[in-house]
């Protein structure tokens, strides 16, 4: 007799002469479609699964927590994805969704692992076997995709994996087991099938809770890395100025405009400086007390490894460099302007006893600790730029997602090229041959910054008063400079060939150099109407950005940054 407790239905029934409750819905015993007997309900057994699943990412996210030499399962799946999938997708996915897209991909693991694992779980009403052996696989998946890290200790990594699926496959076992001996014990000794409805979902209940509190807590006890103790304490004690005081940030003239982007973005509360690397929203943590660059290859004469208090105890410049991320779309936010403090790139270079400076068949190629690479021709580090070995950011030690200890600097060229973030080492090696991250992945060799402009308010399909009003946004063409910029305004009318555009030409902020960008604003008599308001740049050499859309892969975006308006 098929024993049923989802849905119990307090009408009762005659069936050879005695009654009973009717029961319908899901089933602890039901037959299956083939007509062969099961013992657990597939929504039991498919919620069974899940939970086991979500125990072992619990598990895997707390094993991060308590030890540095690891990071959780699911960092470590989503850099593999990362890595073997196509560069087009992952410049679409940056390009649309900029940073948010590491979140996705997380979240978009943890629900695959979920529903994988509740599929293994209705698969284990006939077979138990299936549970061992697909954790099992997954387990090994989790040490490969973790192992692989520059980042964590591979025996470590595998260990940790293995007991994650371990547990996560004795839970969905153990919830499978519970059910089929509750089942049993009703058929025996005669359990009321309403009690017996009640202690499943107890049980189902409070173990999702469970998993539930271990994926959120996992993530948020455990320990302090070495890298945020550091830091802390060099935020206490550090004057970071090269005259012995703390830096003072600028103030932009035009910052008290609402909704224009400042001259310095704030990185201290609020961290508004984009982020985009391959640490998929973990990144590393790296002791300063432990770390080293070394700078060699085959084009320097005096290999030499610096610790991070000999760089500190160096003479450090400070200056303003605004960088850019190549994916940034027309208008995007993957662009920001900081100031930066460090021991200039070329000092380092020399002491090394880099062997033809203005050699442009020779890069100087740089790695991370968490595996990425990146390299540019070595003349740029000379022609005068700002090309600097940064320790320090608005004033406080590089926030750790910004590269702490260490990171380059490099005015004029995309990240993709120089910005290398938790660097470890730099190579003088030759230019063909050797590509970065990035350059297997369709994007170009060399990444020079092209120049963009942007309105940051209004905002786009916003309704405006009549009236005098405040257009404004930002510019940048290191290391050119901006020259001017212009603001298109083009009634929208029912027949395009009326349609005309007049260009006005806007006040542009001081700057520091033609390092970084320029805010501009243009005060606006805005007549009722629908209005697509649009702006262009043209840098110090003359050159004016081009009306046509180019997307960002493989070297950068084009086109103007369009906004529509309505007046009324």
């Amino acid at each position: 007799m098929a024993l049923h407790w989802s849905h119990l239905d307090m009408d009762t029934r005659t069936s050879g002469g005695t009654e009973g409750p009717l029961t319908h819905d899901i089933s602890i015993g039901p037959e299956d479609a083939e007509g062969e007997k099961q013992d657990v309900s597939r929504g039991y057994a498919w919620l069974a699964g899940a939970i086991g699943a979500a125990i072992s990412l619990g598990v895997g996210e707390l094993a991060d927590r308590l030890s540095e030499s690891l990071i959780p399962l699911v960092t470590g799946v989503a850099r593999v994805f990362v890595d073997w999938t196509p560069g087009f997708i992952v410049a679409e996915s940056i390009t649309r969704i900029g940073a948010i897209q590491t979140t996705i991909l997380a979240v978009g693991i943890i629900v695959g692992s979920l529903a994988v694992g509740g599929y293994v779980g209705t698969l284990a009403r006939k077979n138990r076997a299936i549970v061992p052996i697909s954790f099992l696989f997954f387990g090994l998946v989790g040490g490969f995709a973790t192992a692989r890290s520059g980042l964590t200790n591979a025996g470590l990594s595998w260990l940790a994996s293995l007991i994650a699926a371990a547990i996560g496959a004795a839970v969905t076992l153990g919830l499978l087991d519970v059910a089929r001996k509750s089942a049993l014990a009703k058929g025996s000794a005669g359990v009321s099938a309403s009690n017996f409805a009640l202690d499943r979902r107890t049980l189902l209940y409070g173990s999702a809770a469970v998993s539930a509190v271990a994926l959120a807590a996992a993530a948020r006890i455990g320990r302090t890395s070495s890298a945020e103790v550091a830091r802390d304490e060099l935020l206490d004690s550090v004057v970071i100025g090269n005259d012995g005081q703390p830096v003072v940030l600028p103030d932009g003239d035009f910052d008290a405009i609402e909704g224009l982007t400042p001259r310095v973005v704030s990185i201290n509360p609020d961290d508004d400086f984009y982020l985009i690397d391959i640490a998929q929203g973990r990144p590393p943590e790296v002791n300063p007390d432990t770390w080293s660059l070394t700078i060699d290859g085959p084009h320097v004469t005096n290999p030499v490894t610096y610790t991070y208090q000999e760089l500190l105890d160096r003479d450090l410049v400070t200056t303003e460099v605004t960088l850019a991320c190549v994916s940034n779309p027309v208008g995007g936010s993957l662009v920001g302007n900081a100031v930066w403090t460090g021991v200039p790139l070329t000092e380092l270079l020399d002491e090394a006893g880099i062997v033809d400076p203005n050699n442009p068949n020779h890069q100087i190629f740089s790695r991370s600790v968490d595996g990425f690479t990146c390299g540019f021709p070595v003349p740029l580090a000379y022609d005068g730029r700002t090309t600097m070995l940064a320790l320090k950011m608005n004033g406080e030690p590089l926030p750790i997602s910004h590269g702490f200890p260490a990171r380059l600097v490099v005015a004029g060229i995309y990240g993709y090229v120089s910005a290398t973030k938790w660097i470890e080492q730099i190579q003088v090696t030759d230019f063909e041959g050797v590509d970065g991250y990035w350059i297997p992945r369709g994007w170009s060799k060399e990444g020079p910054i092209k120049t963009q402009s942007r309105i940051d308010t209004p905002l786009s399909g916003r309704t405006l008063c009549p009236g005098r009003m405040t257009i404004a946004g930002v510019a940048f063409s290191p290391t050119i400079g901006i020259d001017q910029v212009e603001v298109g305004f083009t009634r929208v009318l029912e027949e395009e060939d009326q349609q005309t555009t007049e260009w006005i030409r806007a006040e542009l902020a001081p700057s520091e150099s033609d390092e970084t960008w320029v805010q501009w604003r243009l005060e606006w008599e805005g007549p009722v109407g629908d209005w697509f308001i649009q702006c262009r740049a043209t840098d110090k050499m003359g050159i004016t950005q081009g009306p046509e859309r180019v997307p960002a892969r493989p070297n950068g975006a084009e086109g103007f940054h369009t906004i529509a308006a309505r007046v009324v």
